[in-house]
């Protein structure tokens, strides 16, 4: 079993900045898949970054593709969301994700965090 402990959410202006980090525990071996998804009140659940944890190889949404970086301390098996020049639609709760072959699609991801909160004020 794979536990995902998320952090890093909260209140900040447009334009601004915050990062997000997942901790993941448990059974992670192997090659595996991390990344981010969000979803907005009354907006289903949508992709935001993945990063392949063997290799490094990087993908995001176009909605957030050169705003947003996604790495990864394979030490502390942590992921990292640094979210810059953030926009009031970027303001959902962001789940982090961790799936043997994960990609763009919620059902390709079988672990789940709890989620945190990112509000971004106009």
């Amino acid at each position: 079993q794979v536990q995902l402990k998320e952090s890093g959410g909260g209140l900040v202006q447009a334009g601004g900045s915050l990062r997000l980090s997942c901790a993941a525990s448990g059974r992670t071996f192997g090659s595996y898949t991390m990344g981010w998804f969000r979803q907005a009140p009354g907006k289903e659940r949508e992709f935001v970054a993945r990063i392949r944890w063997s290799g490094g190889v990087t993908d995001y949404a176009d909605s957030v593709k050169g705003r947003f970086t996604i790495s990864r301390d394979n030490a502390e098996n942590t992921v990292y969301l640094q979210m810059n020049s953030l926009k009031p639609e970027d303001t959902a709760v962001y789940y982090c994700v961790l799936g043997s072959h994960g990609y763009y699609t919620p059902d390709t991801y079988a672990y789940w965090g709890q989620g945190t909160q990112v509000t971004v004020s106009s």
